[in-house]
């Protein structure tokens, strides 16, 4: 982790830079001490690459990246930065993270929470937007809405080719990603329906999230509404009208019944949403308003995506002015848009896709962005051929203080180091005379809610650190997370739930 006795002091200063955007600092320490990029505090776990993403200073985070910081590195809640930076809303900081491979489907020790929860349940529909740029291929809507699902059912591939189209896109992998159930059964959908967000609500529902999801029977996480409830439910408890228009349009049913028996005209009246009563009644004769796409669809993130981890974040030197990018007129054009053909630079491609929100102009299929040139759709980009490629800075192995990286690369016998240390010779050729050992780590306390007594099966998973449930593979780390999907504690989803342990990372990065 980074917590030899020699880092801490500076590993310390470091964090304080990265809470307040000191990249100075930041930049100092690094340069001193690159092995302080994978430094952890004692009490959290929190890395500075947490305190940054959760402050929103993308300057500091690519620099830690840069410097072999561990973009999946969890913290005591189980947390990874992508976490941090989804729950607050920074974007940018999101997009930086996925660059250099940040996991999505990682999910929290707490309550199962992805990503996608936390940015759904702060309304930041940008970061939704990013979350599921790569399983949304750069190809028309029209064809990936209609490729065949698990059930078999009418497969209309268009005129892409079936081989092509099942290289970039897996419709099973997108559906269990946007409906994961965290504890209690909550989905994103019903966190973005609860809080009134209908752009997040809108996006889930045309990139497929379910709108006939239930919570669970047992373990529920908002016990006033109700187990086995909808995402209508939640919206009916919100009281946001467009919500619940946009997912009876997609198939919500009035007539689902929770564990409490009641409708989602009941949860309505219940929490006296008097304006929703007349378009939930089960005999209502109003019609259902059609919606059009969202207007946060944005197709051309995948490929340019993976343009920007295959060519890394460097620009060409442009040769004359003519190579410049037109939109910032500062870097060299290393992209095209497929289609119109006119060039970008990587970062004004990255910036186009991640943050337009006006459909295109011009014929363009739904979801494609409109060109800043021709006002086109553009669907994807294709790297030009004159673009160096240039892999991402591999991570390195930080574990050591300050005189033992700078001297790493000489191999001294470990006789030799201890003769050093009986004579205290100061030699420049010597390794330092403090042996790197890091401190004897504990038991992580398992959580003691006190609502419900926990098995002790659970409180022995729970109690394992964080580097124990390190996967080099996606595969493997769902695996476990199946194996404790079981919820533990009941109560409030972002209350109760949250408990102790929850506070205590979030109370250190919020000081």
């Amino acid at each position: 982790m980074g917590n030899s006795l020699g880092c801490s002091a500076s590993g310390e200063r470091l964090v304080s830079a990265a809470r307040d955007g000191d990249v100075v600092e930041a930049r100092m320490l690094l340069e001193f001490n690159p092995g302080l990029a994978k430094y952890s505090t004692f009490r959290g776990l929190n890395s500075p690459l947490h305190f940054a993403a959760a402050k929103g200073h993308n300057e500091i985070v690519q620099l830690l990246l840069e410097n072999g910081a561990d973009v999946n590195l969890r913290n005591y809640c189980g947390q990874t930065a992508l976490m941090q930076a989804c729950r607050h809303g920074h974007w940018e900081v999101v997009l930086s993270l996925l660059i250099y491979r940040s996991i999505v489907t990682k999910a929290d020790y707490l309550s199962g929470r992805t990503a996608l929860h936390f940015a759904a349940v702060g309304g930041h529909v940008r970061c939704i937007r990013l979350l599921m740029a790569d399983f949304i291929p750069s190809a028309p809507y029209e064809v990936i809405a209609c490729v065949k699902d698990d059930s078999g059912r009418g497969v209309s591939r268009g005129t892409i080719p079936e081989s092509s189209l099942d290289k970039k896109y897996d419709h099973s992998a997108l559906s269990k990603f946007i409906n994961k159930s965290a504890d209690g059964g909550i989905t994103a959908l019903h966190m973005a329906a609860l809080n009134g967000y209908f752009d997040c609500v809108q996006l889930l529902l045309d990139l497929g999230a379910n709108p006939s999801a239930v919570t669970f029977n047992y373990g529920t996480s908002a016990n006033l509404i109700g187990a086995g409830s909808t995402p209508l439910h939640y919206a009916a408890c919100g009281g946001d009208l467009r919500c619940c228009q946009i997912l009876l349009a997609k198939g919500a049913s009035r007539l689902t019944l929770n564990c409490n028996g009641w409708l989602p005209l009941d949860v309505a009246r219940i929490w006296r949403r008097r304006s929703l009563e007349s378009l939930l009644n089960p005999n209502s004769e109003l019609s259902v308003a059609v919606f059009p796409l969202s207007n946060y669809l944005s197709l051309p993130l995948m490929s340019i995506l993976n343009i920007a981890r295959e060519s890394g974040m460097q620009h060409p030197i442009a040769s004359n002015d003519n190579d410049l990018c037109a939109v910032c007129l500062e870097n060299a054009c290393s992209v095209a848009a497929q289609g119109c053909g006119h060039e970008l630079c990587v970062q004004c491609a990255l910036y186009l896709s991640s943050t337009s929100n006006t459909p295109s102009e011009i014929m363009g299929p739904p979801g494609s962005i409109p060109c800043p040139l021709c006002r086109s759709g553009i669907i994807s980009f294709i790297k030009l051929p004159t673009t160096p490629a240039k892999g991402l800075k591999s991570n390195l192995s930080l574990s050591l203080c300050n005189p033992c990286i700078l001297q790493g690369a000489i191999d001294i016998p470990m006789t030799s180091r201890v003769e050093t240390r009986k004579s205290r010779v100061a030699s420049s050729e010597l390794i330092c005379p403090l042996r790197c050992t890091s401190f004897a780590s504990s038991a992580i306390p398992s959580c003691n809610c006190e609502d419900e007594p926990r098995s002790s099966s659970e409180s022995q998973g729970e109690a394992q650190p964080p580097s124990a449930r390190s996967y080099s593979t996606i595969n493997e780390m769902e695996k476990m997370e199946e194996e404790r999907a079981d919820p533990s504690c009941s109560g409030m989803f972002w209350g109760r739930r949250s408990c102790h342990r929850e506070h205590q990372c979030n109370s250190e990065i919020n000081a």
